[in-house]
């Protein structure tokens, strides 16, 4: 008993920094949370509407993910004190059967040793020196019951200010939908021809095949800024916050490969353009989905593939952190409605974006352009 109560006392500090951790979590999520709340405020009076919008999303999906993570984190460390108390179950009944047992019996022979005075002695001392240790089992016992109800009451506010927040930012995604729609202002390189754009949509197989007749669709066409990516290769922001899934050329469950990659991101999550660049196509495309095609600089383009809502049109010319979509959603989910307990490998991003990177019309890889070494 008394080694069970020296293992336990040590692994205390560990537990006890791994629950004020779930806390501090919580605390500055909320605090993320209500910053995202006061730009979303901000952004009914800002100049530029789109932008204020779309910072005041990145900022709730960050806030959001970060509410998750403390309530993950909250409900581990609470499983994990439930698991403690409950493999002490027994031999706190053994303990107490004992107790017990003693104080029920009136009579000092039964604290008589049967090895006589010295024994008796020896018992006592034992008993000194176990006192104070089962007074700091005890001890040890009601501040893991009082972290319990600590950690339930942090799980069930941080779910609420989850759902306060999910409610929030789905409001503001709403609001860009309007704010894009309402757009004028953006400068135009060129003018898109919708009945060639038809006819290379219908002859086109293949993503090479259509990227290389996107010139043909372009009328009344301007010479593009000189604009060049140079110093910024390797460093881009993804388009949005999300996990590598698959990189390029890597086999999908069914043997197929494509040159991009898939990132694993959330429903709804808000996609950006990552550098200044011309939009040269915007809607369905083959098998992919919605897809944007951006360029940042001549002969190099961004494909992005999968989304749901998109923005934009063709020949437009859009500043960096544009947004130009939103992801899906799961079918009959609410949007924005994600599992706040999940494991944290990304299962709780259902949705999967697209990445293609093409240099004079040559697949390059998208893990040379952009970070990825980090969940944005």
């Amino acid at each position: 008993m008394m080694r069970a109560l020296i293992i336990g006392l040590m692994l205390w500090p560990a537990l006890l920094w791994a629950e004020q951790d779930a806390a501090r979590q919580a605390r500055a999520a909320a605090d993320q949370l209500e910053a995202a709340s006061a730009l979303l405020d901000a952004a009914e009076g800002a100049g530029d509407r789109v932008a204020a919008l779309t910072e005041t999303i990145q900022a709730y999906e960050k806030g959001l993910a970060a509410m998750r993570a403390s309530l993950r984190q909250a409900a581990i460390n609470e499983s994990q004190l439930q698991a403690r108390l409950q493999a002490r179950d027994g031999e706190v009944a053994q303990l107490l059967s004992v107790l017990q047992s003693i104080g029920g019996d009136p009579s000092p022979v039964v604290l008589l040793h049967p090895d006589g005075p010295m024994g008796t002695a020896r018992a006592g001392m034992l008993l000194a020196e176990l006192s104070p240790a089962l007074n700091a089992r005890a001890e040890a016992l009601r501040r893991d019951l009082d972290n319990v109800k600590m950690l339930r009451r942090l799980q069930t506010d941080a779910a609420g200010r989850l759902q306060e927040g999910l409610a929030e930012v789905q409001g503001a995604r709403t609001t860009l939908n309007q704010a894009m729609a309402n757009r004028t202002e953006l400068p135009k390189r060129f003018t898109e021809d919708p009945v060639r754009t038809a006819i290379l949509i219908a002859s086109s197989e293949t993503l090479e095949g259509f990227a290389s007749g996107l010139s043909e669709i372009a009328t009344e066409e301007i010479e593009p800024a000189p604009v060049n990516l140079d110093g910024k290769v390797g460093d881009l922001a993804l388009p949005v916050q999300g996990l590598v899934l698959r990189g390029a050329n890597e086999p999908d469950a069914a043997g197929v490969s494509r040159p991009g990659i898939i990132l694993a991101t959330r429903p709804r999550a808000i996609v950006t353009t990552p550098a200044a660049a011309t939009i040269r196509y915007v809607g369905p495309l083959l098998d992919l989905g919605n897809v944007v095609i951006l360029e940042p600089q001549v002969d190099t383009l961004f494909v992005l593939a999968g989304l749901d809502v998109v923005y934009g049109e063709a020949g437009q010319v859009i500043a960096g952190g544009t947004p130009i979509g939103l992801m899906g959603a799961p079918q009959g989910g609410a949007p924005g409605a994600l599992s706040t307990l999940s494991d944290g490998t990304g299962t709780d991003r259902s949705e999967t974006l697209y990445i293609e990177v093409r240099q004079n019309n040559i697949p390059q890889d998208p893990q040379d352009w952009f970070r990825t070494d980090k969940d944005e």
